[in-house]
């Protein structure tokens, strides 16, 4: 990949390997080219498949982003290693002076959203070229998905380096930096396409094989999402001229009224880990766990995984995840797997977690707490006796992994849980912060299956405190931190930290200076070589 200049100059055949357990006839796919290829319809859908399948490559090397964004927020640490380098602390601490060397932690990132981006461009510019006249329904419903998936890479991208090349088409063009507000309207005008024209199938009514790809209950919760970063940071009133919260609130009441999700009854059951620590807790083995699944009603959208990853090039495992497990060491006794020990939890998080809400325990590993005998403190860096539950490795009984118990190669690129990306309890708060007639009784339901007493009235500051709970170390945190208010003065204030961890089983001090967010504007570290390649077309974002 060092070979490559900046990322639009790379050239790839959109077809690969699937994305989840249905496998592509290669011998076909061989005697492909690019210039007879997208010929049919059924050519067109398996170039959507290779889209898909780019999902899997964006975090599958560099720093994945639900990884970044739980270690930029004000409730982890960096954590990894004791004699690792410092990457992981400067995201943590937002200041380039902890780790000055590290200049292209995300490249890998970078590289891979732009392969996604290139693969979704080439459909949706070559899409015509089939005949779908006797299927035009279905000719718009590839079409809509592309657009998802093009909108999913540009807002993941847009709003860790604000400032990217916007490229549309096949071009070999040195494409400076674009105006951020013209990326949100590439993205608005796609999941706007998308809520129009993607599959409207409840969920009951899903195939089983057609879970994982984007419909319009997706494209519409995730225009949400979009409205509410963009409106909250820039501090503007609807979204890049063409959505307003008027509209945006409209979809996510169509998606509450005819989607056919909702919650999953037991919070526990939506995490493979806390399932399995719950079953112990009530006395049983972790085998009798009630883990929901992978498909259950509350998965509105996910990235799919399986464990079929290995080192000949083919990408389908959450590689990403075994940062996050405790580090060193499995814990036959509650199934958890072994891992690498990033993001270790804030003390004063899990201290001040109101002890009756059900998410606290689901949520992160106690070590004194759950009676963990954990032997490998001296080998991490920033250990605080807390690590994260709901993305981590999974063992069995004798603490072998269940990733490698199903095939996987290791169990470092064999995890296959897939990552939620959009849950029927985002859909429910974001539909309250936007004024909900029923926004009180949206916040309730999600306290109630938390097992908290229902709340009287209902605020900003109140429904941002139900995410940070119900959301933790998903990824989402940060980005609301970000959007509470344009000033930054919030995210700084919750980003500020004193206290003392442990390094190497020594006691050391440790420092946030929430200034630092205000200085980066929370914005990620555009890689160095990559400004290199383009000839310093690139610019680098301030603070790094």
């Amino acid at each position: 990949m060092k070979d490559f200049k900046i990322l639009i100059y790379i050239w790839l055949v959109a077809i690969v390997s699937a994305c989840s357990e249905s496998f592509l006839d290669t011998d076909v796919l061989t005697r492909k080219t690019d210039e007879n290829f997208y010929s049919t319809p059924e050519e067109c859908y398996e170039a959507l498949v290779g889209c898909y399948d780019a999902l899997q490559l964006i975090w599958a090397d560099g720093v994945a982003l639900p990884v970044a964004a739980t270690v930029m927020a004000d409730y982890a640490f960096g954590g990894t290693g004791a004699s690792d380098g410092n990457g992981y602390s400067m995201l943590d601490e937002h200041n380039k002076n902890v780790s000055p060397g590290d200049l292209n932690m995300f490249e890998a990132n970078w590289i891979n959203y732009y392969k996604g981006i290139f693969r979704c461009n080439k459909l949706i510019s070559r899409i015509d070229q089939a005949d779908w006249s006797s299927s035009p329904e279905l000719k718009n419903q590839v079409l809509a998905q592309a657009r998802f998936l093009r909108a999913f890479f540009y807002f993941d991208m847009v709003r860790m380096f604000e400032r990217v090349p916007l490229v549309t088409r096949e071009t070999k063009e040195n494409i400076p930096q674009a105006n951020p507000d013209d990326t949100y309207k590439l993205i608005a005008e796609d999941l706007v396409f998308a809520a129009e024209h993607a599959s409207s199938v409840t969920y009951q009514q899903i195939p089983a094989t057609q879970h994982g790809y984007a419909n319009k209950w997706a494209a519409k919760s995730l225009l949400a999402r979009v409205y509410l970063y963009y409106t909250g940071y820039y501090n503007k009133a609807d979204l890049a001229g063409m959505v307003s919260r008027e509209q945006v609130l409209v979809h996510l009441e169509n998606v509450i009224a005819n989607s056919g999700y909702g919650l999953v009854e037991s919070f526990y059951d939506l995490w493979p880990a806390a399932s399995t620590y719950k079953a112990v807790k009530d006395g049983n083995k972790i085998s009798d766990h009630t883990y929901a699944g992978e498909t259950n009603k509350e998965v509105v959208f996910a990235i799919k995984y399986t464990y079929t990853s290995d080192y000949n090039g083919n990408t389908d495992g959450n590689h990403w995840m075994v940062m996050n497990g405790i580090r060193l060491q499995s814990i036959p006794k509650y199934g958890y797997g072994t891992g690498w020990g990033a993001s270790t939890v804030v003390p004063e998080f899990y201290l001040n977690w109101p002890v009756n809400d059900t998410r606290r325990d689901a949520s992160i590993m106690a070590v004194a707490q759950e009676g963990i005998a954990y032997n490998q403190i001296k080998d991490v860096k920033e250990y605080t006796g807390y690590f994260t539950k709901k993305y981590v490795p999974t063992c069995d009984e004798n603490g072998n992994s269940i990733a490698e118990s199903y095939g996987g190669v290791n169990f470092m690129i064999g995890q296959f849980q897939d990552y939620f990306s959009i849950r029927y309890s985002d859909v429910l708060l974001m539909a309250a912060e936007l004024g909900s007639a029923n926004a009180l009784e949206y916040v309730n339901q999600v306290r109630s299956r938390a097992g908290l007493s229902p709340l009287g009235t209902v605020n900003k500051e109140a429904i941002f405190q139900e995410r940070m709970y119900e959301f933790a170390f998903e990824g989402l945190r940060y980005w609301d931190l970000l959007r509470y208010d344009h000033s930054l003065n919030y995210a700084a204030s919750k980003i500020t930290y004193t206290g003392t961890v442990k390094t190497g089983n020594n006691d050391v001090a440790k420092a946030r200076n929430g200034e630092n967010i205000k200085t980066t504007r929370g914005l990620f570290q555009i890689p160095y070589n990559q400004i290199t390649l383009s000839d310093n077309v690139l610019t680098q974002n301030n603070g790094w």
